[in-house]
């Protein structure tokens, strides 16, 4: 498959990202400067990390203006996948690709430290291959991680399967104690309706390589690469 890393003024886990999916997950990985006006015939667009243009106004909402990102509207609303980890989260939820809002952590406070995430559903190309009972070990690291939308909204995307994950305890039990910045219903990530723009708040790309003692992040990666290889992405919509 062939990824394309979309690299803002601020990113700083694009390397990151580059080198889990292309020296990890041996996939064919290109890199997408923020003034490009064309995705290169990419299969997935990927927003990684960082501080896109200094966080200013609003994580996240200048970076939507990027020229780049109305071909990312349109290669998603076409039906293109999408995944936005952390600020790209942010981004995409300022484009209205993905539901809710990001704000700031409850205790407003920088957090990053490893946490605990569990799949909501399988339901997904991100979540297909992965254990509903098996916690996985996820670095976050955000100072506006604190995922809101309305009750009545929530209520709709948890009959659509559109909750990825939510932050759980180590033996998977969700509760506010697990919580790390105050987001509704524990969530950690969230889809589209058609399930085919994913956005997330811990960094799997963190946890996918063996010299860091913790790959867990490498079965979410491999989840979404091996339902699309496969094409079986078409029962989800």
């Amino acid at each position: 498959m062939k990824f394309g890393v979309v690299i803002f003024p601020g990113s700083n886990c694009d390397q990151d990202t580059v080198y889990a999916l292309r020296d990890i997950m041996d996939q064919e990985v290109i890199e997408l400067w923020h003034k490009d006006t064309y995705l290169k015939d990419v299969d997935v667009v990927v927003l990684p990390g960082g501080f896109s243009y200094g966080d200013y106004l609003r994580s996240g909402a200048i970076a939507r203006y990027s020229p780049i990102m109305e071909e990312v509207i349109h290669f998603a609303k076409r039906g293109g996948y999408v995944l936005g980890i952390c600020n790209g989260f942010q981004i995409l939820c300022e484009a209205g690709l993905l539901p809710g809002a990001l704000l700031p952590n409850a205790n407003q406070k920088f957090i990053c430290k490893n946490v605990n995430i569990i799949p909501d559903n399988t339901k997904t190309p991100l979540t297909a291959r992965l254990d509903k009972t098996r916690p996985l070990k996820i670095p976050i690291a955000h100072g506006e991680g604190r995922y809101y939308a309305p009750k009545e909204e929530i209520a709709k995307m948890r009959l659509n399967n559109q909750i990825l994950f939510r932050y759980c305890g180590p033996d998977g039990t969700i509760s506010e104690a697990f919580n790390p910045n105050g987001s509704m219903d524990n969530i950690a990530g969230v889809c589209n309706e058609t399930k085919n723009v994913f956005g997330m708040m811990p960094h799997p790309e963190r946890a996918a390589d063996d010299l860091l003692g913790n790959t867990d992040g490498r079965l979410i990666l491999e989840s979404l690469i091996r339902t699309l290889k496969e094409k079986k992405f078409s029962i989800y919509n």
